[in-house]
């Protein structure tokens, strides 16, 4: 008898192959069959009129924080994800002085926004050291199976101090023990390093991310030294405003150290023809045989403004900002005072000065109603600005009364990144090179204003379902994108593909009736912090490991996750 038997479903196996109908039989944690299945199951699932995939693995997400108090990682384990990878952009907690807990919390607001009073509530510090940061976790209860990576603005400040923080120069020494810190934590189970040169990237108090000045001795000796272990993989970002310099220095670590390197790709409508040659140069190296990877979004990377949101149209309106700070019900009775409201809307706009803020402010072309389902390819003709002008208003006249819909808990959807023709064509370049892998969600960062982590469930739903204003793409091409092609991105190949042998992560889904809904806030952070969440319906059972974790995308209470240690090989019967 099996542990359990999933019945009658359409098999999608990760590998991009067609699907078949099949059963999928599970045993001790692993695929044990896959097609007729005569024997019986301990538990049967029948999944008939539903498709069955690979458990989804999201390999860029910042939950460095909060797995080590919340054992679900919602909302990403709302949308059929099994497993996680953190420590993205050089930003985490370990290794970790007594003394610099503070500033890495810091950072970790004011890069990932993340509540800095929720993380000193929530996180108990019971590590040091990255191995031990890795003991810790194990520890603790999992739902989900968690993979790590060393940051490298963690361990420079480590290992420099406030030097490291202040953008000082590493002595050949303080390089040396870097990469070995780098090493003793890949030795000990993480993937890979990561590093981040943008200046996107800035802790709570607007100092730039301490990694984004640091020289190529220092990122080339760290990534030789992973390179002479033999295992490992590296993750980065960059403005690439030196695009010749900054891309040759990555290509660099990735050939001199042999391994595998994933760089963020994202359209900036400031610069829109740096990612074109970004993925130009990937698909270059990897002709000269350089392993290159360009990490990309399934959709825009949105910012969410509203009353709820950190931010919203009126941040800097000084009327406005008299009520910024007062509970919710009371900022509507008052935005709903027509003599407060005439004089919000008589103020000029008040500018940061900071380029990328004021267009997130201010860009009413590029904002919409989010609706329900999400809708994240919206028509620039139902932008705010479009229907202002045909209502013959401001557009922060139409904000403002957008913002006081759904008792104020309506969020106003901008796709900052990603969308300077008015549609996801740029991101059906990103998904279509050769050299690409579907990540960027973020999950577990961005409280206040992205809410990313559903990226995994737009990628099938939208294109592989409901895309109407282009080109949708193959399920079967979708789906390897998020479980077999994601895995063996950072090498866990034991995973991602549903064939006698890989772990048995798996998710039923009702494709037809999966629908993303739009984000809401909530305050179930420690201390009572903030977040956005976002769900989805029709992720109808998800396995992790064998057992029943999630039903409708909530936790049945099954912790059957475990921290990843290193890279996995493959089953031994399939090499």
């Amino acid at each position: 008898m099996h542990d359990m038997v999933i019945r009658n479903g359409t098999v999608y196996d990760g590998t991009g192959a067609a699907p078949v109908q099949a059963d999928v039989a599970i045993d001790d944690g692993v695929i044990s069959a896959v097609g007729v299945v005569a024997g019986a199951g301990r538990e049967e699932i029948d999944a008939s009129g539903k498709i069955v995939t690979p458990g989804f693995v999201d390999i860029h997400t910042h939950f460095d924080g909060q797995v080590t108090w919340d054992p679900y990682l919602a909302p990403s384990s709302c949308h059929g994800v099994t497993t996680i990878v953190m420590g993205n952009c050089g930003v985490g907690f370990a290794p970790c002085r007594p003394e610099q807990r503070d500033w890495l919390i810091g950072l970790m607001e004011g890069v990932e926004d993340i509540p800095g009073t929720a993380l000193h509530e929530g996180i108990r510090w019971d590590w040091e050291s990255f191995p031990e940061y890795l003991d810790a976790l194990e520890a603790r209860p999992l739902a989900l199976d968690v993979a790590a990576q060393v940051p490298h603005g963690a361990v420079r400040a480590y290992v420099m101090g406030q030097r490291g923080a202040d953008h000082e120069t590493a002595s050949p020494a303080e390089i040396q023990e870097m990469a070995r810190l780098v090493v003793e934590g890949i030795e000990a189970g993480a993937l890979g390093f990561s590093t981040s040169r943008t200046e996107k990237h800035k802790d709570s108090s607007g100092v730039l991310t301490p990694t984004i000045t640091a020289h190529e001795d220092e990122l080339l000796g760290i990534a030789r030294a992973v390179g002479a272990g033999g295992k490992g993989v590296l993750q980065g970002i960059s403005d690439f405003y030196d695009f010749e310099g900054e891309f040759a220095l990555f290509k660099r670590m990735a050939k001199e150290s042999g391994l595998p390197i994933s760089l963020t790709v994202e359209q900036q409508d400031a610069r829109p023809e740096w990612w074109l040659q970004l993925l130009d140069g990937i698909a270059q190296a990897q002709a000269e045989g350089v392993d290159m990877y360009g990490q990309v979004p399934p959709r825009a990377t949105g910012v969410l403004l509203g009353l709820t949101a950190t931010a919203s149209p009126f941040t800097l309106n000084p009327v406005f900002g008299e009520i910024a700070g007062l509970p919710l019900d009371e900022q509507l009775a008052r935005l709903r005072e027509p003599d407060f409201r005439a004089r919000v809307l008589a103020q000029e706009r008040a500018l940061l000065g900071v380029p990328l803020f004021d267009e997130v402010l201010y860009s009413f072309d590029k904002m919409f109603a989010l609706g329900d389902p999400a809708n994240y390819e919206p028509d620039p003709e139902d932008s705010i600005g479009a229907q202002a002008r045909r209502r013959g208003v401001s557009p922060e006249e139409v904000a403002y009364d957008m913002m006081l819909e759904e008792d104020g808990r309506a969020l106003i959807y901008q796709p900052l990144f990603n969308y300077e023709p008015g549609n996801l064509d740029h991101v059906k370049t990103m998904l279509d090179h050769p050299y690409t892998v579907s990540g960027l969600s973020d999950g577990g960062a961005h409280c206040g204003m992205l809410c990313d982590a559903s990226f995994p469930t737009t990628l099938i739903q939208h294109w592989g379902r409901d895309r109407s204003r282009g080109d949708k793409l193959p399920l079967e091409q979708l789906i390897a994108m998020q479980t077999s092609r994601t895995a063996r991105q950072v090498g866990l190949l034991d995973r991602g593909i549903l064939q006698p042998g890989y772990r048995a992560d798996v998710n039923i889904i009702d494709f037809d009736g999966l629908t993303l809904h739009p984000p809401h806030v909530v305050n179930d952070l420690p201390a009572g912090g903030r977040r956005l969440v976002q769900k989805a319906t029709g992720y109808e059972v998800t396995v992790i490991n064998g057992r029943v974790a999630f039903r409708q995308g909530e936790p049945t209470g099954e912790l059957n996750g475990r921290v990843i240690r290193g890279a996995q090989p493959a089953p031994a019967l399939l090499q």
